[in-house]
């Protein structure tokens, strides 16, 4: 679900598709970035992290990630390489969130980090809402902070000003809801 967000997201898949639909062939108005040679950073390295990173690779991206538990073993099997989290948020094109949600990590991405972000850069959340401080990803959206985002969790449901923004990906907290996922929590 991480990378569908991530490639929605870049691509510009959901504006060309509405758009698309309503009868418009606006081609070039949905000119999306490559994700080859960019950067990605992940924001915890449990197993989900790992997954994202495994994929990452296939893109032919830089994988940064940041954990509070280092695992230099880890690093090295999965070819990533562990930055501070300050330096996670200024190099990465893509930050995405895999961290449990914790007193540590409560409102973790506020003000102060999302500025450190390039204002090309992309947020994807699919751990916990409340790890990011909604106030103010709206406020980074709209005044271009950051890119964009795509969200499958929430601080607050439903999202209402995150709702009527055009660089924001949104989906209902859907992550583990496949057929096979399903099947596996009987």
């Amino acid at each position: 679900h991480t990378w569908a967000l991530i490639l929605a997201l870049a691509r510009r898949i959901i504006p060309a598709d509405t758009s698309t639909k309503a009868g418009k062939w606006e081609g070039t108005k949905f000119i999306g970035i490559d994700l080859s040679s960019k950067t990605i950073g992940i924001l915890g390295l449990g197993t989900i992290g790992q997954r994202v990173a495994e994929r990452a690779r296939g893109f032919g991206m830089n994988i940064f990630h940041y954990d509070k538990r280092r695992n230099k073993a880890l690093e090295r099997k999965i070819g990533v390489t562990y930055v501070d989290l300050e330096r996670l948020l200024r190099e990465s094109d893509i930050l995405t969130i895999h961290a449990a949600l914790t007193s540590e990590t409560r409102k973790m991405i506020g003000a102060r980090e999302l500025r450190m972000m390039k204002n090309t850069a992309l947020l994807i959340n699919t751990a916990r809402g409340e790890i990011i401080d909604e106030k103010v990803l709206v406020q980074a959206l709209q005044e271009g902070w950051i890119a964009g985002a795509a969200l499958d969790v929430f601080e607050g449901e439903p999202p209402e000003q995150l709702l009527k923004m055009d660089n924001v990906v949104l989906t209902p907290h859907i992550a583990a809801y496949t057929i096979e996922a399903l099947r596996r929590m009987d």
